[in-house]
């Protein structure tokens, strides 16, 4: 069994981290991980693409329904792209288009995988994963 180095919480990490979530794949670009960060950005902007080109919603949260706040979190950690989309651009999606669905679903799916490759970064730059 190999023994596991002590993990250290940096500021760097943090920032690193606040980085990667404002500019998707930017912290695997720092980190040095360049290849890594083209595939993931590829991957991101497919599925923005796709959701917008779908006429999908961009999740906000709407009084009375508390599940939409979870739906707003996720869509939300797209970070810069979502508040580009939703203040400068004021998509919103069009729920009568026939992709609706879809497109809501890649538009999410975008978001949370963001939220993954933030923890991916804070896991490369903390030490605990190579």
């Amino acid at each position: 069994m190999t023994e596991r180095k002590p993990v250290e919480h940096s500021g760097r990490a943090l920032a690193l981290c606040l980085l990667a979530w404002m500019v998707p794949t930017a912290g695997h670009f720092a980190l040095g991980r360049r290849g890594r960060a083209a595939v993931f950005a590829a991957v991101l902007v497919v599925s923005v693409l796709v959701g917008v080109g779908l006429d999908g919603e961009l999740h906000r949260v709407v009084p009375g329904q508390p599940l939409s706040m979870l739906f707003t979190l996720g869509a939300m950690g797209l970070g810069a792209p979502y508040f580009a989309l939703r203040f400068l651009l004021g998509y919103q999606g069009v729920a009568e288009a026939a992709g609706f669905e879809y497109g809501t679903v890649f538009l999410l799916s975008a978001g949370l995988m963001n939220l993954l490759l933030v923890l991916d970064v804070w896991d490369i730059a903390t030490g605990a994963k190579d």
